[in-house]
């Protein structure tokens, strides 16, 4: 007897074998057949879902829930266009607080809307005593005030109160880690919203480190989360190369540097385990540090590397060699140039053909560089709803000729490379439908279009948020499409993609979330 049947529905299963069918069958949390083969099976429950469309679970292939979780709980200046209007937000976070010298967080900051960055003297000036943390939306930056600048080294780097990559990173270790607790609560906060959003599993992009890192025992908080049935949907964990230290390991093993226990990706189960190994080589684009090859339009410089090359192509050579898969952050083409090279060395000391090795971003890659990719089987994890978003800006910052290049997906596919979509959550929208639109229109939200020659097909969108990132991750042989003997995985939408307007792709309601063959948010039967 099945568990569950789904009947009335079109499956648009991402199967070749099978693309489309109308009735699925699911036993134990796995769909066990389609159309004929289990419509007269007996069922304990039959769902008719009335017309709707099914497709595979959506996977995210790039996120940060906690950081997510704690920014949908943490005082916020987002859509403030006047600095007065900001520090009031600041004010306001700081009278919340009855403890002076303790810290007062405030997120949604960006200078582009401001006009210019906040300073350490303004935000003295609304203190009271504690010491303050504005945190720019990119992640790649932060606002702090004297009283936090007095306990930094002195070499630490920073402009007026801001501070950049590695020395926003001396400030966040400043800092005590949360709570096991108060992380597994904000994981699971951001988790329910990505239910609801029809994502059913994601890669969580960086744990355990400096720049994102919220405590040394991180990867417990995610555990407790699932032990308190916080965790409604997978989670695959990328943990930052920070982590990594030399091993005595046996020199058969040629592993210089590894985590404690010989521990890398693969480990854990079909609900939560280790991934990529996350490797940074610069900043962001929305902070100006995205390491360009050129400098940005207008302005004299071109970003910045978060290391010397050398040293970051040891971290990327060092983790390939322990047997890790890698996820390269790379926003910027020189970043890139730094990725490709080192990815190129490691397989040559050690060749790997099934590593599955990943660029993170893939911000702006220059025509030259699609061939390397190509060659050296990386995939590209990209975030469309960066140009939905904030393309005008972008485009502006990279002139007339580079702005084609930003945020591929027409060049990646010609030329045979894995496009994986993803968020990036929080720093943007994390809607899967509406990041399918943009990838297809290549429309910013304001009309401006965007390299589009570089647009593809919703048919092609959509394989990018199923079958790509379920090979990105490691997950081809459970996930990704709607195939006998994978898991129950699946988002109900109240419209077909395929047969819409593609401006109303991103509109479309996403009806339920399955996930292990159940409704989620629903109980057990």
């Amino acid at each position: 007897m099945l568990c569950t049947r789904l009947t009335n529905a079109r499956f648009l299963t991402m199967d070749p074998d099978h693309p489309v069918a109308h009735e699925l069958g699911i036993w134990r949390g796995r769909i066990v057949g389609l159309d004929d083969a289990v419509a007269a099976l007996p069922a304990r429950e039959v769902v008719d879902l009335q017309g709707a469309t099914v497709l595979p679970g959506f996977i995210d292939s790039h996120v940060h829930l906690p950081w997510t979780g704690f920014k949908q709980n943490t005082a916020s200046m987002a859509g403030c266009t006047r600095i007065e209007d900001a520090l009031a937000v600041v004010a306001e976070a700081v009278a919340a607080r009855n403890s002076p010298g303790s810290w007062v967080s405030v997120v949604g900051y960006d200078q582009r809307a401001l006009g210019r960055h906040l300073t350490a003297t303004e935000l003295d000036r609304v203190s009271q005593g504690h010491k303050l943390y504005v945190l720019h939306d990119s992640g790649h930056g932060c606002v702090v005030n004297t009283a936090v600048l007095d306990l930094l080294a002195a070499d630490v780097p920073h402009e007026n109160g801001f501070l950049a990559e590695g020395a926003m990173g001396a400030a966040r270790a400043l800092r005590l880690p949360y709570s096991q607790e108060e992380l597994a609560q904000s994981i699971g906060r951001a988790a329910r919203s990505c239910v609801a959003e029809g994502i059913t599993a994601c890669a969580e992009a960086g744990i355990g480190g400096a720049l994102f890192g919220h405590t040394p025992v991180e990867l417990g908080a995610y555990q407790l989360a699932r032990d308190k049935g916080l965790l409604p949907l997978r989670v695959q964990l990328m943990v930052s190369a920070d982590r990594l230290r030399p091993v005595a390991a046996h020199e058969a093993d040629g592993i210089p540097r590894a985590l404690d226990l010989g521990l890398r990706t693969g480990f854990g189960d079909e609900w939560l385990s280790v991934g990529a190994l996350k490797i940074f080589t610069d900043g962001g684009m929305m902070a100006r540090t995205a390491a360009l090859s050129a400098p940005y339009e207008g302005m004299d410089h071109a970003g910045q590397l978060q290391d010397d090359p050398e040293v970051l192509t040891r971290s990327i050579v060092d983790g390939h060699l322990a047997g890790w898969q890698l996820a390269v952050h790379a926003i910027g083409d020189r970043a890139a140039d730094v990725a490709l090279d080192a990815l190129e060395e490691a397989q040559r000391l050690r060749p790997r053909p099934d590593a599955r090795h990943r660029i993170e971003h893939a911000g702006l890659i220059r025509p030259d560089q699609l061939p390397r990719f190509a060659r050296l089987g990386i995939a590209a994890v990209v975030q469309p709803n960066f140009l939905r978003y904030f393309g005008d800006d972008y485009a502006a910052i990279m002139g007339a000729e580079r702005a084609p290049w930003l945020y591929r997906g027409r060049g990646f596919l010609d030329h045979g490379i894995t496009l994986v979509g993803s968020s990036d959550r929080p720093v943007t929208d994390g809607s899967p439908l509406r990041a399918v639109q943009f990838m297809v229109e290549r429309a910013s939200e304001s009309g401006r279009l965007i390299g589009p020659d570089e647009g593809i097909t919703v048919d092609e969108a959509l394989y990018a948020y199923t079958v790509a990132g379920a090979r990105a991750c490691r997950w081809e042989d459970s996930a990704g499409s709607l195939t006998p003997g994978k898991r129950a995985d699946l988002v109900v939408l109240g419209d077909d993609p395929r047969r819409v307007d593609v401006s109303a792709i991103g509109d479309i309601e996403v009806v339920a979330t399955y996930v292990d063959g159940r409704e989620a948010g629903k109980p057990a039967a």
